[in-house]
């Protein structure tokens, strides 16, 4: 059960939500609805930080290790031996190992926003209720989701 509170004045939605966070309730069961931005509300509560950086720290790391394995591996399974130049060569792996990274850091953090935004989902663009111009506090009770 959830409990919906309508106000139409901004500042009465700025006192009862700074009330509610002096009462001490998790931030996780509040969810806030507004008609515009309203700055106060971050300053009352502040927004959790984004776990989207490191579904992109560790795709980027393993696009790294995958484009020089992929490289070193390749280089010692079908040696080309040259002018006495080393089989395995740093430079030449790094172009690969670069583009490597930014591909699985970009296609990881893709992925990673839509796990977290729990998409394809038609629940989460749709409101069960319309609040047009008004400012909606709603407190979910017992455990948060």
């Amino acid at each position: 059960m959830e409990r919906r509170m309508v106000f139409t004045e901004r500042e009465e939605f700025l006192s009862a939500l700074r009330d509610l966070a002096r009462e001490g309730v998790s931030q996780d069961r509040l969810r806030v609805e507004t008609p515009f931005y309203v700055h106060e509300v971050d300053e009352i509560l502040p927004p959790k930080p984004a776990k989207v950086k490191n579904f992109a720290l560790i795709g980027a790391a393993g696009g790294t290790v995958t484009g020089f394995a992929f490289t070193i591996l390749t280089s010692l399974s079908w040696p080309l031996i040259v002018g006495g130049k080393p089989i395995i060569s740093i430079p030449p792996f790094l172009i690969i190992a670069f583009a490597l990274t930014i591909l699985f850091g970009a296609l990881s953090t893709f992925f990673g926003f839509l796990l977290l935004a729990r998409l394809p989902s038609v629940h989460g663009f749709v409101p069960k209720e319309e609040s047009g111009n008004a400012f909606v506090i709603t407190v979910e009770t017992g455990e948060t989701k």
